[in-house]
């Protein structure tokens, strides 16, 4: 495989679940402590060695831009006043050797087409899709421990765990046959089963590293859950010409596209930061 230098960050929803908050500023703006939440994501990819952070925006996530550009007064500000620990935060949101990229998705059509938005700027390389909404610490950025395993076993990885019978209509879910303790070889997914369909309870969490190839099977993806185009039914499609991993990873998951996970997430982390 490849070398993975780049990252797609699908960020043109509308953060509904957290309204009035999120009425005039992106949901991947919330803070989690002292951070936005898109920035954990970033960091985690960062971590890994991408380069290159493609964000699929749309309407009013000026704000995302915005906190990942330099800005020179506040800058100017904090150095006159001899403040240096916070100038090199504000300096060092992005690392110089690091680009970002901004891309619209026209329409809310799923995050498969969001996906597929981002295909002119990929080209023909593996990549990284990280969902915000999943905040994930772990000692091994997981992105990391995806990328490690894509070239393992030369193929397309999505990160799993293990959940709850009856969640299982909450998530994409994934059958397959064991490669190792934490690796196994797709057979399956599907988006969304009912506990008592689901072929098991192992769930697709916010984490992808995909080859190329599934830019095409996306575009051959009709509208599915939702009405939408589906990531999980492309890689339904692509698993039938090439081979797809699901890894159990390493780490604490928060769901912060729910205001439990958030909430759990600021009290976690607040505590690890402050050593309690």
């Amino acid at each position: 495989m490849k070398p993975i230098r780049k990252a797609v960050f699908p960020v043109a929803g509308l953060g509904t679940r957290f309204l009035p908050a999120t009425k005039a500023m992106p949901k991947e703006m919330l803070p989690i402590v002292d951070k936005p939440l898109i920035q954990y994501a970033v960091e985690e990819a960062i971590a890994a060695g991408i380069t290159d952070l493609i964000f699929i925006t749309g309407r009013n996530k000026r704000a995302i831009e915005d906190h990942f550009d330099s800005v020179p007064e506040l800058e100017a500000q904090l150095e006159a006043k001899g403040k240096h620990d916070l100038l090199e935060i504000v300096r060092n949101v992005i690392p110089s050797n690091v680009n970002c990229i901004y891309t619209r998705q026209p329409a809310p059509l799923g995050l498969g087409h969001a996906v597929l938005c981002a295909a002119p700027i990929v080209g023909n390389e593996p990549f990284v899709v990280l969902l915000a909404d999943d905040l994930i610490d772990a000692k091994t950025s997981v992105t990391q421990q995806l990328v490690e395993a894509a070239h393992c076993q030369n193929g397309s990885v999505i990160a799993i765990q293990d959940v709850e019978r009856e969640h299982t209509d909450r998530y994409g879910v994934i059958s397959g046959d064991a490669v190792n303790d934490k690796t196994m070889r797709m057979t399956g997914i599907v988006e969304k089963p009912a506990p008592a369909d689901a072929p098991t309870t192992l769930a697709v969490v916010g984490r992808y590293v995909l080859e190329p190839e599934i830019f095409e099977h996306l575009r051959q993806t009709q509208a599915g859950v939702g009405g939408e185009i589906q990531l999980t039914d492309g890689i339904a499609s692509l698993l039938q010409a090439r081979a797809v991993f699901g890894l159990q990873y390493e780490g604490v998951r928060y769901d912060c596209g729910s205001k439990e996970g958030f909430f759990q997430a600021t009290l976690e982390l607040g505590r690890k930061y402050h050593g309690l």
